[in-house]
């Protein structure tokens, strides 16, 4: 019994050691904020240890150094760009480093992701890159928005800052992201990165052309691919994202060679990179021109036909009727009706898992018809064809292209289930692989 008071008075003891640990740390944070703020004109001795080695280039220095110290940047996105941009970032000095990020950790970010552990699955991803990086960094301010941007907030926030990184993954916020820069005549440096190739260029600086000078109009929903569907390699994402923070770091010392008005484009499979010159900017651009017709920030989600999110897009190109849900398939299944079922992802991802008696055609060979015969020839056997992909978006594009085949025969269109694999996962069989 003694030895079991002790246990607890020792646990509690550590308890209230970690309490007091955890405040000291948080007064020591605030003494070094406060003792930069009132430094920011100079470089102390840890500082200049800290820095020296990039201090002691030619191209950066003692005052390039304290333009580090004095600026602030905003990296909207703390994923597989985010991560080593603002990693990068926060090495070099830069005063304040804002995060921008509405998710959370999870289990599927960490190959890429390498500001997020294991121990923060489940945090904001915003708080956890502000943990690492002040871990790295004690001498700068991190400052965390745990928040989707959208119209309402989207200027209020990037007003603070001198530099925008766009380290996201879908089109509306890229637009959003753009039109912001633009109004508040701030520089976006703008990388993307998808299965072995990235690419990375710096919009709205020194008279460069802006996101809407060469994209007027966004591209349709079902011709988006992100790394959610397409796949990325985590080190294709690193090259990119320690480009962003060079680029950043570039305008903030006023170097030349800015990737304003040029691409670069990376091929992580040959290890190669093109450099491109970009058209000017626009003289009739909607939003960087003299005389701009779009003044005001506007309903992306809207404008783009497509969420301002990376996670599990849903598209929706059929007719209720033309679908199933992955309920209806279980009951369809289990009563034994013959019937046929065609998984179109890749051939990689069909090894991964695969739902009973599903045949594998990709979704490239139905579009481009290399394998529609004999997807109708079975049809013509009068066997009801249902149509499968991982989340349910490139099933509907296979239904959508296969149903006019159909019905010249005279055959019932194929049917689309709904939310695919993953719908199967949640709803169905819990045990069946996700990824």
């Amino acid at each position: 019994m003694g030895g079991q008071m002790e246990i607890e008075e020792l646990e509690h003891d550590i308890q209230m050691l970690r309490k007091q640990l955890k405040e000291k740390v948080e007064q020591l944070k605030t003494l070094k904020k406060h003792f930069q703020k009132n430094c920011i004109n100079k470089l102390n001795n840890h500082e200049i240890a800290r820095y020296s080695r990039q201090i002691i280039l030619s191209e950066i220095g003692m005052q390039g150094q304290l333009k580090l110290k004095k600026a602030s940047v905003l990296v909207v996105g703390a994923g597989g760009l985010g991560c080593p941009s603002s990693l990068y970032l926060a090495g070099a000095g830069i005063g304040r480093v804002g995060i921008l990020d509405y998710d959370e950790v999870e289990l599927t970010n960490l190959h890429r992701q390498l500001l997020h552990t294991e121990s923060t699955i489940g945090l904001t991803k915003a708080d956890s890159a502000k943990v690492q990086l002040e871990e790295l960094n004690s001498q700068i301010e991190i400052v965390a928005h745990h928040t989707q941007l959208t119209s309402d907030n989207a200027l209020t926030i990037i007003e603070h800052y001198d530099i925008v990184v766009d380290a996201t993954d879908n089109v509306a916020t890229r637009y959003l992201l753009n039109d912001a820069c633009v109004l508040l005549k701030k520089p976006l440096v703008s990388g993307s990165a998808l299965q072995l190739e990235g690419q990375l260029t710096v919009y709205n600086y020194k008279n460069s052309p802006c996101y809407r000078c060469l994209f007027p109009t966004p591209p349709p929903p079902d011709a988006v691919t992100n790394c959610g569907d397409g796949g990325v390699l985590g080190a294709v994402t690193g090259v990119i994202g320690a480009l962003q923070a060079l680029e950043t770091i570039k305008i903030i010392l006023g170097n030349e060679g800015v990737l304003a008005g040029r691409l670069l484009l990376f091929d992580g499979q040959q290890s190669t990179f093109r450099n491109l010159k970009l058209r000017p900017r626009k003289k009739d651009c909607t939003i960087c021109s003299d005389n701009p017709t779009l003044t005001k920030l506007i309903d992306y989600e809207q404008f783009c036909s497509m969420k301002a999110t990376d996670k599990d897009s849903q598209l929706s190109l059929l007719e209720p009727e033309e679908r199933i849900t992955v309920q209806e398939y279980k009951q369809l299944s289990d009563s034994g009706i013959p019937h046929l079922l065609i998984d179109v992802r890749g051939s990689n991802q069909f090894e991964i898992c695969q739902l009973p008696a599903s045949v594998n055609i990709p979704i490239d060979d139905v579009l481009k018809n290399r394998k529609t015969d004999d997807i109708l020839t079975q049809a013509s056997q009068k066997l009801p064809v249902y149509v499968v992909c991982r989340r349910g978006n490139d099933s509907q594009l296979a239904v959508r292209h296969l149903a006019p085949l159909f019905q010249e025969r005279g055959l019932d269109s194929p049917k689309d289930i709904v939310g695919g694999l993953h719908a199967w996962s949640h709803n169905v069989d819990h045990q069946f692989p996700i990824y």
